[in-house]
């Protein structure tokens, strides 16, 4: 890639002339400005962005990790901290964990280390990125997205309560008169996720039987599996999806089976992503705001950056969204 010396040669001017024309910073002569564009457009330059990481004297660029870019709440996640970024002016780099292995975590954190970042938002939503925390060194100002109330030792972070998110979409299933709960969880960054833990604490509260967790990957087709499963045992009334590309592969599971949704068997999913309230029969699922968790990330991270301070974690509880995917227990159609 052409580089700012690349421009100033193929212009013949100096490369602060360069810089001038391309920031606007100071007045330049027209006939040397054309010069400049004709050698930027001829070129194909595309302006650095770690060259311009200033703002009054101070870093503006801040990095993401994160095992993810493309499921929906790792993607909105980022949408969040990047439009808060622009609108206090600063810019984003984004470095993929590709796995939780110490030398793929290492390159990327030296990836963002050879940048000149103010600070890193690591998006703690699998192993990778516990991985990735735990890691980073604490020279630079770190904040965590994810969900959970529990953090490191000495970081903050914008948190989902994903916990207490359970407990509420279980205790809501009980209350419909289901005898207990089945669960499929979604991959986590530990042993169980807070959905989970929620689940189970709300079951144990409840003295209702626990029954044995089912684990599903992120995809439809791996909760399409799992449904199959629970629609053999004759006895599931209500399943509570630790997503809702899973609880959607319950649901047509449960139908090609027999089972009819919500009048036989009552699912609740995870995330409210856009599309399930347009399925038949519509999703209930749990609303997380990813594009608040990461704004109010980076309002963390900034408030660090410009006091040199340790603001409080930020904690949201997600919101319970009731559609038709649920009902009573002897509602008529049972």
């Amino acid at each position: 890639m052409p580089v700012l010396g690349d421009v100033a040669r193929a212009a013949d001017v100096s490369v602060p002339t360069v810089s001038r024309v391309l920031t606007g910073s100071k007045f330049v002569a027209p006939e040397l400005r054309e010069r400049v564009l004709k050698a930027v457009s001829d070129l194909g330059y595309r302006p650095n962005g770690a060259a311009r990481a200033t703002r009054s004297g101070k870093r503006s660029m801040v990095a993401v990790l994160t095992g993810a870019t493309s499921n929906y709440g790792y993607s909105k996640t980022i949408e969040g901290i990047e439009r808060a970024a622009r609108q206090s002016g600063m810019s984003v780099i984004i470095a993929v964990l590709e796995s939780d292995a110490d030398d793929a975590v290492n390159a990327a954190i030296d990836l963002v280390l050879s940048q000149p970042v103010a600070g890193v938002i690591i998006l703690e939503f699998d192993r990778p990125g516990l991985v990735a925390v735990k890691a980073f060194p604490r020279s630079i100002p770190l904040v965590i997205a994810g969900g959970g109330t529990r953090r490191p030792a000495g970081t903050t972070g914008a948190l989902l309560d994903e916990r207490g998110a359970g407990k509420d979409a279980t205790n809501y299933l009980l209350s419909l008169g289901h005898r207990t709960v089945h669960h499929i969880a979604v991959p986590t960054m530990g042993k169980h996720s807070g959905r989970t833990e929620g689940w189970k604490a709300a079951l144990a509260a409840a003295g209702a039987p626990i029954p044995r967790v089912l684990h599903a990957t992120w995809e439809p087709a791996s909760g399409y599996r799992m449904g199959q499963e629970l629609a053999a045992l004759g006895d599931v009334t209500a399943v509570f999806c630790g997503n809702d590309d899973v609880a959607i592969g319950v649901i047509s599971a449960l139908v090609d089976g027999g089972k009819r949704v919500p009048e036989d068997v009552s699912v609740v999913g995870f995330d409210d992503q856009p599309h399930v309230a347009m399925w038949r029969p519509a999703l209930t699922t749990v609303r997380q705001d990813f594009q608040d968790l990461g704004a109010r990330a980076f309002g963390l991270l900034e408030i660090i950056v410009e006091s040199g301070g340790t603001p409080s974690p930020s904690t949201v509880k997600p919101e319970l969204i009731i559609r038709d995917s649920s009902t009573a227990v002897g509602s008529p159609g049972n």
